[in-house]
């Protein structure tokens, strides 16, 4: 072999062995990084497992607290419907107690009026207290009038209270409706 020859040799069994080093050091790289991209894939995929599982939580939650909801106002049609026959037992009441003939039909008036209450009542439904002279205020009444106030202290209050608000649970069925001095 000629010098060239032995060079030209010599330089190939480098560059042979630098790409072999070269393949071998890319192995566990490559190896690594597939490792790494599993993990991540993992990660993401527990992430998803995570947010889906919470999602589905929440979305008990609010189901069962809307069916709850729906329980304690299911009866609402029907207590709104009976509320006028309230009222008319309330007007029916203030004026048998001015007849005193009427003394007996006051006292079975008055034992229905109040047996149809205290059933309500176990059902939901209370009375929103107002009293005259309280603070109007537009998110807790209904005004349907305003007259002029008898005294000035009186100016923006309540003066009179047409019909009994209602609430059934946590809601109002039905505001107050007040007269409010001007």
């Amino acid at each position: 072999m000629s010098k060239k020859e032995k060079n030209a040799d010599i330089e190939q069994e480098q560059v042979d062995t630098t790409q072999t080093e070269t393949v071998e050091a890319e192995v566990p790289v490559e190896e690594q990084s597939v490792e790494e991209k599993l993990q991540e894939e993992v990660q993401q995929e527990k992430d998803k497992f995570l947010r889906l599982f919470a999602e589905f939580e929440n979305y008990k939650k609010r189901t069962s607290k809307e069916r709850l909801d729906l329980f304690k106002t299911a009866n609402e049609e029907v207590m709104v419907a009976l509320l006028p026959i309230i009222d008319d037992f309330e007007r029916a009441l203030t004026h048998i107690e001015e007849d005193k003939e009427a003394e007996e039909l006051r006292k079975g008036v008055v034992l229905i009026y109040q047996k149809m209450l205290s059933t309500l009542e176990q059902k939901g439904l209370t009375a929103v207290k107002v009293e005259k002279g309280e603070v109007f205020n537009a998110d807790d009444h209904e005004a349907v009038t305003q007259i002029p106030a008898p005294t000035d202290d009186m100016k923006g209050k309540i003066i009179d209270v047409i019909e009994k608000g209602y609430k059934l649970g946590e809601k109002v069925i039905r505001f107050p409706k007040v007269v409010i001095g001007q």
